[in-house]
């Protein structure tokens, strides 16, 4: 199953450059470290954001879960990154009970 309504998805510019890519965020530092090492970086974000709705499209959730505020999507796979390699990732994505649209909550190295 792909991510609902992906078309649509979301990836607000802060959750990258002042988390993802964050190198002063406390849960974020790592995240910064591992993705910047495959090419991306804050002055881009949307190259990351592309990326990373790229990898919903390219890969089936491979779990959900229903909260009191939505459904979370987990999303599994190969990441295009801009030095050209593809490190296996997961990404976490987001849809509220009044929402249509996905949107990304986080994303990792599993």
């Amino acid at each position: 199953m792909k991510l609902p309504n992906v078309e649509l998805a979301q990836v607000r510019r802060e959750k990258i450059v002042d988390y993802l890519l964050s190198q002063a965020h406390p849960d974020g530092r790592g995240k910064c470290l591992f993705f910047t090492r495959f090419g991306f970086r804050p002055e881009t974000w949307e190259l990351f954001a592309d990326a990373l709705i790229q990898h919903a499209l390219d890969h089936d959730v491979t779990s959900q879960e229903q909260t009191i505020w939505g459904v979370r999507y987990i999303i599994e796979g190969s990441l295009r990154c801009p030095d050209g390699r593809s490190p296996f990732v997961r990404a976490v994505w987001f849809i509220g009970f009044a929402d249509v649209a996905p949107y990304l909550v986080t994303a990792y190295p599993p």
